[in-house]
């Protein structure tokens, strides 16, 4: 059983906390520039019409060539682009200044009035966006015209928004790093964590999972886990010693009680009664034995210490020593039994006895089930990185509901006994399987019949 990849990407809750706080920052650092923005705009928009005021009131206090002179000279000091001036006649000619128009949209009340378009000129000491003016009658009888450009409050803006790219580009760019830095580790410990956890699903028990110093919840929730291992450890092994101990105690006095029954039937005569009871109680005998053997056999697999004899092996000359070990049988059953195999496969990493043992269980079982006049094959492909063992036969198959269940002990798809076993054959061929930490997978074949899959892909050893 293979479990779930860790999560990546924004799939991972530290991504998705990271993100949630980034967006957070930045809506915050938005409503705070703009908090900003509009306290200090509408602070310049006052001072800007104050200073313009300020204007106003003292040049109404010049006539004549007086004030003239004072608008010359104010344009010294004057920032160009920003403020301007237009003296006009009572008949709104032009006496002086840069502004030669009094603007159409202005009203001539002597009060503040915001431009929406101030001038369209070329002349450099005009102002172009909007504008404060103000229209007042001088004491000579002339219109003065005082105009302040509101632009400098873009320039105000610009800074705002400059801070706030720079405020929020230095967010962004630190908690991406800090996103890649921060997921790194939980997700190197989660990692460690699954691989330990496929050992222990492949039927490890031995298996615990791994421990940092930091004590953190990954390492409660471990240390949780583990204490559980341990107690499902200890059942195990005594449920499992329990039953080993039945089956090899009970070896004993059944070999005995056939050895007396051999005896007896030794000294019945040949053909009573008594002596075609005495078969049948020798057979029901060996029948007992052989389950017994089978719970020993499997109880000797799960045995995950015998991984240490593992070696390299070539699967061809195994899947050809089993074509030629049962083609007699298939032959003597009235079935064609070929073998479908490329011309190279990679070698395998296992035990060549038990791998025999456990493809020899799957070709007697489709050999067995298959009728007269039927066909198993025996195929080898390799596809996507895996060496795929299958068997195919002719047979009736496997019910879908029943295909998850007859791995189980004991379990048969046929409970009317006219093909014989006793349900341990393919619970020894998982036993295998699971040793190696390859895949058993049962199907429908294109014959009709079973297909009995054993993936044998590298990935899948623990």
């Amino acid at each position: 059983m293979s479990l779930l990849n860790p999560s990546k990407g924004w799939s991972s809750s530290t991504s998705r906390l990271l993100a949630l706080y980034s967006s957070l920052f930045v809506a915050w650092s938005c409503i705070l520039m703009g908090g900003l923005y509009y306290e200090v705009s509408g602070y310049l928009d006052n001072l800007a019409k104050h200073s313009l005021m300020q204007r106003q009131h003292l040049f109404s206090h010049f006539q004549g060539d007086q004030l003239v002179e004072a608008l010359t000279t104010s344009m010294n000091y004057d920032i160009r682009g920003i403020d301007a001036f237009g003296l006009f006649d009572e008949q709104r000619r032009h006496l002086s200044g840069p502004i030669i128009e009094i603007p159409a949209d202005l009203p001539l009340d002597a009060r503040i009035h915001a431009l929406s378009d101030c001038f369209a000129s070329d002349t450099p000491d005009l102002p172009r966006d909007s504008c404060d003016a103000v229209a007042t009658h001088t004491q000579d009888g002339r219109w003065l015209i005082l105009v302040r450009d509101n632009g400098s409050l873009f320039a105000v803006t610009r800074i705002i928004l400059h801070a706030l790219f720079w405020g929020v580009s230095l967010t962004i760019i630190p908690g991406i790093a800090g996103w890649y830095l921060l997921r790194r580790r939980p997700l190197r410990r989660i990692r460690s964590i699954q691989a330990s956890a496929e050992a222990i699903v492949a039927g490890d028990l031995t298996h615990r999972l791994p421990l940092s110093n930091r004590r953190d919840e990954l390492d409660m929730l471990a240390a949780i886990v583990n204490a559980m291992l341990d107690r499902i450890e200890r059942l195990m092994n005594e449920v499992k010693g329990v039953c080993d101990n039945i089956a090899h105690d009970l070896r004993t006095p059944l070999t005995r009680l056939r050895a007396q029954l051999y005896r007896i039937q030794q000294q019945t005569a040949e053909g009573s009664p008594e002596a075609l009871q005495m078969d049948h109680v020798i057979a029901e005998t060996d029948t007992l034995m052989a389950r017994f053997r089978g719970l020993l056999r499997i109880s000797e697999l799960e045995d995950h210490q015998r991984r240490s004899g593992f070696v390299l092996l070539d699967p061809l000359p195994l899947l050809n020593e089993l074509h030629d070990f049962y083609l007699p049988l298939a032959e003597e059953g009235q079935l064609t039994l070929s073998l479908q195999v490329p011309d190279a496969l990679p070698s395998l990493t296992g035990d060549r006895a038990l791998l025999f043992e456990a493809l020899a269980n799957l070709l007697s079982n489709s050999i067995k089930f298959t009728p007269p006049g039927g066909e198993v094959i025996l195929r080898a492909v390799f596809d996507a990185g895996s060496t795929r063992i299958e068997v195919l036969d002719s047979g009736p198959g496997i019910p879908p509901d029943k295909r998850a269940a007859v791995f189980q002990r004991f379990y048969r798809v046929d409970d009317s006994g006219q093909h014989g076993g006793f349900g341990l054959g393919l619970s020894i061929v998982a036993a295998i399987a699971n040793l190696h930490g390859f895949k058993l997978e049962v199907g429908s074949s294109e014959l009709g019949g079973a297909r009995l899959v054993l993936d044998c892909r590298p990935s899948l050893i623990p």
